[in-house]
């Protein structure tokens, strides 16, 4: 006999909940999302002393990282063997490749991962044993990475990951104008994309003067060296540190000299231990030569005749990066058409004479696409003829339209699937380094694992990471972020609205106040007054409680914008409650929340930071027109004097 939801319900609930095992294992949120996470039965707890067994090979760096995790974790001793074998009472971690043998014992008949950079991690309650098993060096890096955050929890579930990332290439171009990022920032840039698997950064600063406007010339001894420092950050990372070099204002297509100068410029960077290089050609007028012998040799200037040029100069480098070294990655070059996969005579001669071993970026479907497809991806592979490298334009700030903004809106609007069609995804980020974290943590999420992403989450993911566990700082952050989530493009639509969450609020206390009910409108003003609250602390309790203090002074304009903005939604909402009953009170509140926003609108972006300065927006179109509104939505009592 079928028996009723209704009657099986709560009875099997409390049942459940009565047989429950104490420490029943729940499936932990990894970011990025894995290929395959099974869930076991029981967990692990590390304790105070653990085992560590190293199988011959494994990359120093990856075992520091593995001990910093553990000690971070609250393990005070750890012990270190060559081999998995019996001992004391307490958890072993085994920590090698797939094909070494102590990892092959503890793995124990689970098959491993074996895409690139994939790799697999077993908790074991019944041996004790957490294996961490990379199919090669960057894939046990990324398994540490992925331990990193089981550990926060006091128990670790028995579970297998099987993990491989979707797309070869994911990571940043340092590409924007303006103020270049610091060697320190970029150093923390390449720790932080560490954390999310990125597995790429390109060095090519538009204001790099050795890279572009001087390009010819050697670099000064101490800035060599500094850039190595640089390349061994990354290498230390499991990251790709990429050279880029813009030649395309000066150089001369067929000049044998500029070829040789663009070799030399590629020897002393090898010498400091680059290995992958670029070459970029985009913002060039490629409608006239540079040289005379590029008009003998190409003919009459245009389009064609550009890309005909630019095929056979990177054709060279390329078989100058082979003849040096059979293994090195391919070349890597944006073209000057970059925006879009219209078919035109300047792709048609790219992809006609370009070697196809030259990786080309493009930016989409325009400078800064709202949104990016499946099908734009295949155009792209038409137009270019290979699988392009996509050069996300978000959330670079570095055009008019973003003047006094940080983007931190999640990464979003670009469809899953579209692994299959890009050899990877590249985030241009801000001016501003730390800032910058939130949007590229959605990049790299997402070119890890397209089907699986989940924007709200992974920005959710990306606050608790910068408030370094910091649960009242994670929430300001998510506040903060929505005062910030408008992204605009080059035209005057943004593809991302501003301030979605207060803008619900905020619509909700308007209609409400229009319904007439005096009891619901007592309480949505008490919900804009509590919300109003956590805006002005949001600034306060970020700057206390994230790990990264670069984040605070690099945002520091807009957080105390957002403490006067939300000083003045304090009295706005305070207004509101008096206007029932005191209309001279409320006028009072009223006048002080217009002063509050006028000190708001006029904080300033700091000098130089950004390419374009300017007042910095906080929910514009959102909060300042809630804030100026708000007098004409209670009228005042019948006989309140009219001011």
């Amino acid at each position: 006999m079928k028996r009723s939801a209704r009657r099986l319900g709560p009875p099997l609930l409390a049942a459940a909940l009565l047989t429950a095992p104490a420490h029943a294992a729940t499936r932990p949120a990894i970011f990025p999302a894995p290929t395959e996470l099974t869930l076991g039965t029981g967990t692990v707890t590390l304790g105070r002393a653990v085992t560590l067994v190293v199988a011959p090979g494994t990359d120093p760096a990856t075992v520091a990282l593995v001990e910093r995790i553990l000690r971070t974790a609250g393990v005070e001793r750890i012990d270190t063997a060559r081999r998995r074998a019996p001992g004391p009472d307490r958890v072993r971690i085994v920590l090698g490749t797939s094909d070494a043998a102590p990892v092959r014992a503890a793995l124990a008949g689970t098959t491993p991962d074996t895409g690139r950079e994939g790799y697999t991690l077993v908790v074991a309650p019944a041996t004790k044993t957490i294996t961490l098993s990379g199919h090669d060096a960057d894939g046990l890096f990324h398994a540490a990475q992925t331990l990193r955050q089981l550990v926060r929890r006091t128990d670790l579930p028995a579970l297998t990951i099987r993990d491989h990332p979707a797309m070869p290439v994911r990571g940043t171009i340092e590409g924007f104008y303006g103020k270049p990022w610091t060697m320190a920032e970029r150093t923390r840039h390449l720790d932080f994309l560490a954390t999310v698997k990125a597995n790429t950064y390109i060095y090519s600063p538009k204001d790099d003067p050795y890279a572009r406007d001087r390009w010819r010339e050697a670099y000064p001894a101490a800035t060599l060296a500094q850039l190595g420092t640089l390349a061994a950050a990354a290498a230390r990372n499991h990251v790709d540190f990429v050279y880029a070099i813009s030649p395309g204002p000066t150089i001369c297509f067929s000049a044998p000299a500029d070829l040789q100068a663009l070799g030399a410029k590629f020897d002393a960077l090898r010498g400091i231990g680059v290995h992958r290089f670029y070459v970029a050609l985009d913002d060039i007028e490629y409608q006239k030569w540079n040289c005379d012998a590029d008009r003998a040799a190409f003919g009459p200037s245009g389009a064609a005749a550009a890309g005909k040029a630019q095929a056979q100069l990177l054709n060279a480098v390329q078989a100058e990066l082979t003849r040096r070294d059979p293994a090195a990655p391919p070349l890597i070059m944006v073209p000057t058409e970059y925006y879009d996969a219209k078919e035109t005579p300047y792709k048609a001669a790219l992809r006609q004479y370009l070697d196809p071993k030259v990786v080309v970026q493009w930016t989409g479907t325009d400078v800064v696409p709202p949104a990016i497809s499946i099908p734009d991806a295949k155009a792209a592979t038409k137009a270019f003829g290979r699988k392009t490298l996509l050069w996300d334009n978000y959330p670079v700030n570095d055009y008019g339209q973003t003047t006094g903004r940080l983007l931190l809106a999640p990464y979003a609007r670009r469809e899953a699937g579209l692994s299959a069609e890009l050899t990877g995804i590249l985030s241009n980020p801000m001016n501003q380094e730390a800032p910058s974290r939130v949007a590229v943590t959605g990049v790299a999420a997402f070119a890890w694992n397209d089907k699986e992403y989940d924007p709200d989450r992974v920005q959710a993911f990306a606050a608790r990471e910068l408030a370094g566990g910091d649960v009242r700082a994670a929430d300001a952050l998510l506040t903060f972020f929505d005062t910030q989530h408008l992204a605009p493009t080059f035209g005057s639509q943004p593809w991302q609205e501003q301030a979605p969450r207060l803008r619900v609020l905020l619509d909700h206390v308007r209609d409400t106040l229009a319904g007439g009910d005096a009891a619901a409108r007592r309480g949505a003003i008490a919900e804009l007054a509590r919300a109003a609250d956590e805006l002005a602390a949001a600034p306060d309790t970020i700057r206390a409680g994230v790990a990264d203090a670069s984040f605070a002074e690099q945002a520091r304009p807009w957080l105390d914008a957002t403490a006067l903005w939300g000083r003045a939604l304090q009295q706005t909402a305070a207004g509101l409650a008096a206007a029932d009953g005191d209309s001279a009170a409320a006028s009072r509140y009223f006048t002080a929340a217009q002063r509050l926003a006028a000190s708001a609108a006029a904080v300033r972006t700091i000098p130089g930071a950004t390419r374009f300065d300017g007042p910095v927006k906080i929910a514009d179109g959102v909060l300042d027109r809630f804030v100026a509104d708000a007098p004409g939505l209670i009228a005042p009592p019948d006989n309140a004097p009219v001011e």
